[in-house]
C-alpha cells in the first residue's frame, strides 16, 4: 500500500475518533500502535511506542511546561487579577468603553504570566465578566473582549505552545519568545481600538462611570499597587531571557519563584491554595503530555510514509509560490484547528510541512506566530471553539448564541493581524533579530 494512501487512512480514522469523543491523546496513541502492528509487526509497535514516548517527553526543553503551569496556578489562586482590575477600572473606567480596555490590558498581562489559554480564559471569565455586566456592559462586547484577549495567552511569552513548536520545528525558544511581544501587543491594541470604536457607536455597549462616582488622582496611584506584582514576574522572566542571563526554561525556574514571592506577599500561600495549584499542575501536565506522547507517535508514523516527499513533488508540479503555499496551509490550519488543539495539529502536520518550508526559505520562527494566531482564530470559531465553551463553563448563564456574535468580530480582528504580519514582517522578526545580532 501506497505510504499517502496510510496517511490518508490515518487522518480519516482521526477525525472519526474525534466526532465519536473519543480524547484526542487516546485517539492518536491507538491509531500510531495499530498502524505500526501492520507496518512492523509483533511488539515491536508497542515497544517503539514506549520508546518514543521517553525520548519526546524526557526532552529537558519540556521541563519548562510543568513550572509555566504551575507559574500559572500560582497566579490564579493569589487574586492577583483582582489587584489589576481594581487598577484599570480606576484608570479607564471614566471612558466610554473604559472597562472593556482595561479587560484587554489585564487579559494581555494575565495570559502573559499564565501562557495558556484556558486558564486566563476561566479567570477572567469568572473575574470580569460579571463587573462589566453590572456596571451596564453589553454582554457580547464583553464575552468578545475576555475570549479575544484570552487568546493572546499562547502568543505572548511565556507561552507553552511556543515552546513545544520550538522543539518540533527546531528552532530557539527564546527567538520565539521575543518574536511573539511585538505581534501580541498589536493584536492586544486592534482588540481595544474595536472597543472604543463599538462603545463610541453604541453607548450603550459600555457605558462610563457617571462624573459623581469617579475615582481622584490619589486614588488611581494607589490602585497602581496591584499591578506591580504581576508586571515584576512578566518582566522578570522575558528581561531573564533577552539579556542571555537564563534559558526559557531557566526563566520559566524563575518566573516560579517570582510567583511564589507574590503569593507570600498577598498571604495567599494556604494549604488550601498550595492543594488547588498542585492539583492545577497535575492535571494539565497530564492532559499535556498524553497529547504530546500521541500527537509525537502519531507525527512518526506519517514521517514514515513518506507523504510529505509526495505533497512536495505534487506542489514542485503546481508551481505555487511560499506566499500562496503559505495561505493553503493556513486555511487548512484555520480548518483543522476548530475542532483540534495547537499541539496535535502541530505534530500532525510538522512532518509534512516542515520540510517544504525549509526547501521553500520560509522563516520558521516567522511562520511559529502565524501558526499561533491562526490557532487562536481557529479556536475563536463558532460552532466549535474551544475557549467559547471553556467560558461557558466558568458561566453558565451565558447564551450560546451571543458568544457566537461575540466570536466573529474577533476572528475577523485576529484574520486582520495574520494580514498585517504578512505584509509587514518585521513584526515579528525585528525583536528576535536584536536578541541574536
Amino acid at each position: 500500500m501506497d505510504g499517502y494512501v496510510i496517511a490518508l487512512i490515518m487522518f480519516g480514522a482521526l477525525m472519526i475518533g474525534i466526532m465519536m469523543g473519543i480524547p484526542i491523546a487516546f485517539t492518536m496513541s491507538g491509531i500510531s500502535i495499530i498502524v505500526g502492528f501492520f507496518i512492523w509487526g509483533g511488539t515491536t509497535s508497542l515497544t517503539g511506542f514506549v520508546l518514543s514516548a521517553y525520548s519526546d517527553v524526557g526532552q529537558f526543553v519540556f521541563t519548562a511546561v510543568p513550572l509555566y503551569i504551575f507559574m500559572a496556578g500560582i497566579l490564579r489562586y493569589s487574586d492577583l487579577v483582582e489587584g489589576m482590575y481594581e487598577a484599570f477600572y480606576r484608570w479607564f473606567g471614566g471612558l466610554r468603553g473604559g472597562l472593556a480596555v482595561g479587560t484587554t490590558i489585564i487579559a494581555t498581562l494575565f495570559s502573559a504570566m499564565v501562557g495558556t489559554t484556558m486558564v486566563s480564559t476561566a479567570a477572567l471569565g469568572a473575574i470580569a465578566r460579571p463587573s462589566m455586566i453590572r456596571r451596564g456592559y453589553n454582554d457580547v462586547l464583553t464575552q468578545g473582549v475576555i475570549l479575544a484577549g484570552s487568546g493572546l495567552g499562547i502568543l505572548i511569552p511565556p507561552s507553552i505552545v511556543m515552546i513545544i513548536y520550538a522543539v518540533i520545528a527546531d528552532v530557539s525558544p527564546g527567538q520565539l519568545f521575543m518574536a511573539g511581544i511585538l505581534p501580541g501587543i498589536m493584536m492586544a491594541v486592534l482588540i481595544i481600538i474595536y472597543s472604543l470604536v463599538v462603545c463610541w457607536v453604541r453607548p450603550d455597549f459600555g457605558p462610563a462611570i457617571p462624573k459623581a462616582e469617579r475615582f481622584t488622582w490619589k486614588e488611581k496611584f494607589v490602585a497602581l499597587k496591584g499591578v506591580i506584582l504581576p508586571l515584576a514576574v512578566i518582566a522578570t522572566v522575558l528581561v531573564t531571557i533577552f539579556m542571555g542571563v537564563a534559558t526559557p526554561t531557566e526563566a520559566a525556574a524563575v518566573g516560579v519563584v517570582g510567583s511564589l514571592i507574590c503569593a507570600g506577599i498577598k498571604r495567599k500561600l494556604s494549604w488550601s491554595n498550595i492543594k488547588n495549584m498542585f492539583e492545577m499542575t497535575i492535571g494539565l501536565c497530564a492532559m499535556l503530555f498524553w497529547l504530546v506522547i500521541g500527537a509525537s507517535a502519531y507525527a512518526k508514523i506519517v514521517s514514515l510514509t513518506r507523504v510529505g516527499e509526495y505533497l512536495s513533488g505534487l506542489i514542485e508540479g503546481w508551481n505555487l509560490s511560499p506566499m500562496m503555499f503559505l495561505i493553503v496551509v493556513l486555511i487548512v490550519y484555520f480548518i483543522l484547528g476548530i475542532p483540534l488543539d495547537a499541539v496535535p495539529i502541530l505534530f500532525m502536520t510538522a512532518p509534512i510541512i516542515m520540510p517544504i518550508f525549509e526547501s521553500m526559505g520560509i522563516d520558521l520562527v516567522w511562520f511559529g506566530v502565524i501558526f499561533i494566531i491562526s490557532a487562536i482564530t481557529a479556536n475563536l470559531s463558532p460552532p466549535f471553539g474551544i475557549q467559547m465553551f471553556i467560558l461557558k463553563g466558568v458561566a453558565p448563564d451565558i447564551k450560546i448564541s451571543d458568544t457566537f456574535k461575540a466570536c466573529w468580530p474577533m476572528v475577523g480582528l485576529f484574520t486582520l493581524g495574520t494580514i498585517i504580519l504578512f505584509i509587514f514582517p518585521e513584526i515579528v522578526t525585528w525583536l528576535p533579530n536584536q536578541m541574536y545580532k
